[in-house]
């Protein structure tokens, strides 16, 4: 059975996709794009202690994702709640 690229703006997704696969193997279905595929975001830089990177990386583990994307969900659920 032949995969599928994924139809995803997911960066992770990809990456864990294209470690998977080789890209001569779906020729056919990739394209030139001309203008950007990926919509630029803002970073905030914060500082943290060893400890709290520690801690950080603990949670984020605990829930399956990566720490930036807990920092985000905290973010969101924060700016929701204002």
């Amino acid at each position: 059975m032949k995969h599928q690229i994924p139809k995803t703006d997911s960066i992770e997704e990809l990456a864990r996709f294209w470690d998977e696969h080789d890209l001569m193997d779906f020729l056919d279905e990739v394209e030139e794009v001309s203008s950007p595929v990926f919509k630029r975001t803002d970073v905030v830089r914060v500082p943290l202690t060893s400890t709290e990177r520690d801690a950080l990386k603990k949670l984020a583990g605990i829930e399956g994702v990566d720490e930036s994307a807990l920092i985000q969900k905290w973010i969101k659920e924060r700016l929701h709640q204002s």
